[in-house]
């Protein structure tokens, strides 16, 4: 059958074709990004493995990309030259990304994160070597260690004569080491002191001593001596001076030249021994010797003896030749403070030769033991 083209039919047949016409490039565009977009939708991402302890980019979350108005769906991405892209967006992680070498990036095998280290340049990365990375032992210092010259070696080891080994500076120590009494079974009441006190460097010494004793409300004794005092060797003083001996109840005073040493012994034994000369070739020699045993920080036992020998009889003194006599004893002290010590202990002591006689001769005790208690005090 012919239509016509004025029949109803052929009319609308042919408004059909050219409105089928004119849609036909639009369709084909439509098509074709349909396919484009299916192509470029990326595949689900793969939960990523967790990190390992020493890897560097652990906890590193890259920036997601900005998102823009324009639509990305019809970006063809083959022809972007990734090569030449900056880093727009500040890296949050510390690291200098503004150095990477885009151009060895695969972004075919990008996740949704935008970001493949596997192909990263980290060479050229701002990465700083941490602890759990070792680097190669052929590998150069960022900062090598200049090397050492003679000007360095003698600032570090200078001559020992130019130190300073002993302080020049003035101190002072200040001990009443006993001050005691007793209760004497005729003379009532008894009671002795030994003071000592040193003023000086660490070299250079002024020293002071200075014993005495008293019974029934007399003095029977007391003598003072000032000594210079030299180091002479580490913790051992030489000493010289004089000794004054006071006279009482009538008898005549003394003074003699002294020369002696101080110091500690092996064991930690305090020493002094001093050697006298005095009037008419009189020589005496008197020596000490004192022991500490702590049984705790604060309860403290001292071991004391000491002793005098004589070259001749001086009556008027009541000294005799040879041994003269011989203390000893024990005190048990406790520190309520280091400088306040409160003690009690027992003293024997014993006279030989010429002067026992002499004391037989005044009614005197030639050996006598007693009970003391006292105080020890030092500043």
């Amino acid at each position: 059958m012919i239509l016509s083209s004025r029949h109803p039919l052929a009319v609308g047949l042919a408004s059909a074709l050219s409105l089928a016409a004119g849609f036909a490039p639009a369709w084909a565009q439509e098509t074709d990004h349909t396919a484009h977009h299916a192509a470029a939708k990326p595949a689900p991402a793969a939960t990523p493995a967790p990190a390992k302890p020493d890897d560097p980019h652990a906890g590193h979350q890259p920036t997601p990309p900005a998102k823009s108005s324009d639509d990305h769906g019809t970006m063809d991405h083959a022809s972007m030259d990734h090569g030449a892209m900056k880093q727009g967006a500040a890296d949050t992680t510390g690291d200098d990304h503004s150095t990477m070498d885009h151009s060895r990036m695969d972004h075919s095998s990008m996740d949704s994160s935008g970001m493949d280290h596997a192909g990263m340049d980290h060479a050229s990365m701002g990465h700083q070597p941490g602890a759990s990375q070792d680097l190669p032992a052929t590998a150069e210092p960022r900062e090598p260690i200049p090397a050492i010259t003679a000007a360095d070696r003698a600032a570090a080891f200078q001559d020992l004569d130019a130190h300073v080994i002993h302080g020049e500076s003035i101190n002072s120590y200040w001990s009443l080491d006993r001050l005691e009494a007793w209760d004497a079974d005729e003379d009532g009441t008894g009671m002795a002191w030994e003071a000592k006190a040193w003023v000086g460097s660490d070299l250079n010494r002024l020293w002071l001593r200075s014993e005495g004793e008293r019974a029934g409300g007399s003095t029977e004794s007391a003598d003072v001596e000032v000594l210079y005092g030299r180091a002479i060797a580490p913790w051992w003083d030489a000493v010289a001076g004089v000794r004054h001996d006071f006279g009482f109840d009538g008898g005549p005073s003394r003074t003699y030249a002294a020369l002696g040493v101080i110091g500690l012994a092996p064991y930690k034994f305090e020493v002094e021994a001093t050697a006298y000369v005095g009037e008419s070739g009189q020589v005496g020699l008197g020596a000490e010797a004192e022991y500490e045993m702590l049984f705790t920080n604060r309860l403290i036992g001292q071991w004391l003896v000491e002793g005098e020998a004589w070259s001749k009889d001086d009556p008027a003194v009541g000294i005799g030749s040879g041994l003269s006599k011989v203390e000893a004893g024990f005190r048990l002290r406790y520190e309520f403070h280091r400088q306040f010590a409160p003690y009690v202990g027992v003293v024997w002591e014993r006279a030989y030769g010429g002067t026992a006689d002499f004391r037989r001769a005044e009614s005197g005790d030639v050996d006598d033991t007693r009970i003391v208690a006292g105080v020890r005090i030092w500043f």
